[in-house]
C-alpha cells in the first residue's frame, strides 16, 4: 500500500511551469531599484533637492494608482512585486529636473492605469510604461518637458547643442555634468547600476550591446561626420541611450525572449535611434525607437520563435 501511495504522488502532474526558479519578480525588481540607485542619487546631487522631490512624488504616485485602481476593481493587490516602484522610478529619471509635481504624478497614473492596468497588468502590457508615460508628456506638454534650465545650467541638452552646430565638452558629457533628465547625464553611473544587474542574472549584454553597436555604425554611415570620436561619444553618452539600452530596452515583458529575437530587437532600436537623431528634428528619440520596438515584438518572435524540445513527424514519414 505504501509503495501504490508513493507511485501515485510521483506520477501526479500539476499545473505549469513544472521547473522552477528561486528568483521573483520581487526580487529582480528590488534588484533594478537598486542598480537605478547610482543614477538617482547623482541626479538629485546634480540638479539639486527638487529631483528627489520629483522621484517621490513620481514612485508614490506610481505605486498609489496601482493600489486603488486593484482596490476599486477588487482585484488582488499587487504593489508588493516593486513593479509600479521601478515604474515610477525609471519615469521620474526620464523627467527634466523643472517638472511639475502635478505633472509627475499624471504621468504616473497614466503609465500605471493606461499602460499597465488597462490591458491586464504586469506581464501583459504592450510598451514599457514607463516610457508610454514619458512619450505621452513629451506630446501633451512638449515645452514643460524640454525645459532642462535649472540654477545649475541654462543650456539645452549636449545633443541639441551639437544638432545647432555648437561645441561641447564630451568629458563633463561622460562624467553627467550637463543638462538633461534626471537620470540620463551620467554614463558612469548608468554603467555601475548595469554591471550590477549583469552580475545578478536579471539581463545579459544582447539587446544593449546589439543597440548600441547598431546605433553607433549607422551613426558613422548616415551622420555626416564619419566614425568622428568626438560626435560618437557625445551620442552615445548623451539622450538617454545607456539608460534607454540597459534599463528600458531590457525590460522583460516588451522585448523578445530568444537570442535571435534580441539581437534583431536591439538592431532595430538602433537604426530607429539613429533615424530619429540624425534626419529628425529632435535631437533625442531614444523613448520613441523602444516604444516603436516594443510594438515590432510580437512580429520578432513570430520569425525568431523558441525550438520546441520535440516536433511532430509529417504524415508521409510516419506511413512510411
Amino acid at each position: 500500500m505504501a509503495e501504490e501511495k508513493t507511485e501515485k504522488r510521483m506520477l501526479s502532474v500539476t499545473a505549469n511551469p513544472h521547473v522552477r526558479d528561486s528568483i521573483t519578480t520581487q526580487k529582480i525588481m528590488l534588484y533594478v531599484i537598486i542598480a537605478l540607485l547610482p543614477a538617482t542619487f547623482f541626479g538629485i546631487w546634480n540638479f539639486g533637492v527638487y529631483s528627489l522631490v520629483i522621484v517621490i512624488a513620481t514612485v508614490a504616485s506610481a505605486v498609489l494608482s496601482e493600489y486603488l485602481y486593484e482596490k476599486l476593481l477588487h482585484l488582488p493587490i499587487t504593489i508588493s512585486d516593486c513593479s509600479a516602484a521601478v515604474t515610477g522610478l525609471l519615469l521620474a529619471l526620464n523627467m527634466p529636473p523643472t517638472a511639475p509635481i502635478w505633472m509627475c504624478i499624471l504621468g504616473s497614473a497614466f503609465a500605471i492605469i493606461v499602460v499597465k492596468m488597462l490591458f491586464g497588468g504586469l506581464g501583459q502590457n504592450f510598451m514599457n510604461p514607463a516610457l508610454g508615460a514619458r512619450c505621452f508628456l513629451l506630446i501633451s506638454f512638449a515645452g514643460r518637458m524640454t525645459n532642462f534650465a535649472t540654477d545649475t545650467y541654462t543650456g539645452p541638452t549636449p545633443l541639441a547643442m551639437i544638432k545647432n552646430g555648437e561645441t561641447i565638452n564630451t568629458f563633463t558629457m561622460v562624467l553627467g555634468r550637463e543638462s538633461g533628465t534626471i537620470g540620463e547625464t551620467s554614463v558612469i553611473a548608468i554603467v555601475i547600476g548595469a554591471c550590477f544587474l549583469i552580475l545578478m542574472g536579471v539581463i545579459d549584454l544582447k539587446i544593449p550591446g546589439s543597440y548600441i553597436v547598431s546605433f553607433a555604425l549607422f551613426y558613422i554611415l548616415f551622420g555626416g561626420h564619419g566614425a568622428n570620436p568626438y560626435y560618437l561619444t557625445a551620442h552615445l553618452a548623451g539622450g538617454g541611450l545607456m539608460l534607454g539600452a540597459f534599463f528600458m530596452a531590457t525590460d522583460y515583458v516588451t522585448s523578445p525572449i530568444t537570442t535571435k529575437g534580441k539581437i534583431i530587437f536591439g538592431v532595430i532600436l538602433g537604426i530607429l535611434t539613429g533615424v530619429f537623431r540624425i534626419f529628425a528634428s529632435g535631437a533625442e528619440g531614444v523613448s520613441y525607437a523602444i516604444i516603436i520596438g516594443n510594438l515590432l515584438v510580437p512580429l520578432i518572435e513570430r520569425y525568431a520563435p523558441l525550438k520546441c524540445f520535440g516536433y511532430r513527424k509529417p504524415e508521409k514519414e510516419v506511413k512510411a
